[in-house]
């Protein structure tokens, strides 16, 4: 299968639209530089002479460089200010108002809703329902049930977060791969990936180059913010074929990343920036497990949901005493009862070892 069918999919006015050509996408090369409306200098940092430049649209060197770390081609990566922007862009690029929906799967991460709502999509949710495991995993049939149903929005994006937040499991691989066959050219399925560096190196969710030349209607999400520690900078890609990345380039702003952004990330994605990053992976799954075996001794935790991630949700009783608790002595916990399906429960995050140290501390016994 082809991945021509997504120009069918795009919103119809885009068809026709020619993005705006800034100074960066339209001219390169030259010594000396007077098409941006630039200064010539930046006199309050002297010391960072290109930021008085525009950056570059798509930077070719960041770009390459996480092409190469996912093991993909280049023209198959757009960079954006996080994960949070390309779904946004995605939403932007193929859901008409009203006319068309984004499925999501709650409890799942909350931007995708909001997101739609922002652009006036409506959102069908089909909730995960419990599998053998007792985990929450996708209800295939009744996603694809939803998506063919011709009385209601036309679903154009079906949100998948794999690992799940706020649940930390993983989304079942053949589950998902029956999603994907099942969908077809219908829609396109985005696979949000914020946490796949702590996943196990095993799994068939790590490698997403087979997946993509499988399945064209495929979209993954990756962000430097969660394993790669830089959630300030705001970097994030989506991933997928080059002609639905041509489709988000027509809707993404003429610069997206900042130079520092660009330099950083860059950096990060080095030979040295990603052994750095596996060394703090390591680290941190040593701490999950240390917060894990501590969990299981207290008598308060009524379940403490399987982790892939850098996250940890436990169910309890009393979700907003807890929290509070921890939040009196300076630690901050997340609580997540709002969240569709769930019973009263909280999400801590990994930290440092004096962080967890801390965190124990002021626990409840």
């Amino acid at each position: 299968m082809s991945a021509e069918f997504v120009n069918k999919l795009q919103r119809q006015h885009l068809a026709e639209l020619v993005p705006y050509q800034s100074a960066r996408r339209s001219m390169s090369g030259g010594s000396t530089w007077l098409n941006a409306n630039e200064a010539p200098l930046t006199p309050a940092f002297p010391e960072a002479p290109e930021w008085n430049r525009y950056p570059s649209f798509q930077n070719a060197a960041l770009n390459q460089a996480y092409a190469d770390y996912a093991g993909l081609k280049s023209e198959q990566v757009l960079s954006c200010r996080g994960s949070d922007e390309a779904i946004d862009l995605l939403i932007r690029a193929f859901c008409e108002p009203v006319n068309d929906a984004v499925m999501i799967t709650t409890p799942t991460y909350g931007m995708y809703a909001i997101s739609a709502a922002t652009q006036g999509a409506a959102v069908a949710d089909c909730p995960l329902i419990a599998s053998a495991d007792n985990s929450l995993q996708l209800d295939v049939a009744s996603m694809l049930q939803r998506l063919r149903d011709p009385q209601q929005p036309r679903v154009k994006l079906i949100f998948v977060c794999s690992p799940s937040n706020p649940l930390g499991n993983l989304v079942d691989s053949g589950a998902l791969e029956q999603l994907l066959a099942g969908v077809g050219q219908q829609a396109l399925v985005v696979l949000d990936q914020a946490y796949v560096e702590f996943i196990e190196q095993s799994s068939a969710q790590v490698q997403i180059s087979d997946w993509l030349a499988r399945y064209p209607q495929l979209v993954v999400l990756r962000t430097l913010s969660k394993a790669f520690g830089l959630a300030g900078l705001r970097c994030g890609f989506a991933i997928g074929q080059p002609e639905v990345m041509d489709i988000l380039r027509k809707v993404i702003a003429p610069y997206p990343l900042p130079e520092p952004t660009i330099s950083g990330a860059t950096a990060a994605l080095s030979a040295t920036g990603i052994q750095s990053m596996q060394a703090q992976v390591a680290a941190t799954l040593e701490q999950r497990a240390r917060l894990l075996e501590v969990l299981q001794n207290k008598a308060w935790v009524e379940k403490i949901w399987p982790s892939a991630t850098n996250f940890v949700l436990i169910s309890v009783a009393d979700a907003p005493a807890i929290v509070q608790q921890c939040q009196q002595a300076g630690v901050l916990i997340r609580n997540q009862s709002s969240q569709p399906g769930l019973s009263p429960c909280v999400r801590i995050s990994i930290g440092s070892a004096e962080e967890m140290d801390r965190l124990f501390e002021v626990l409840p016994a």
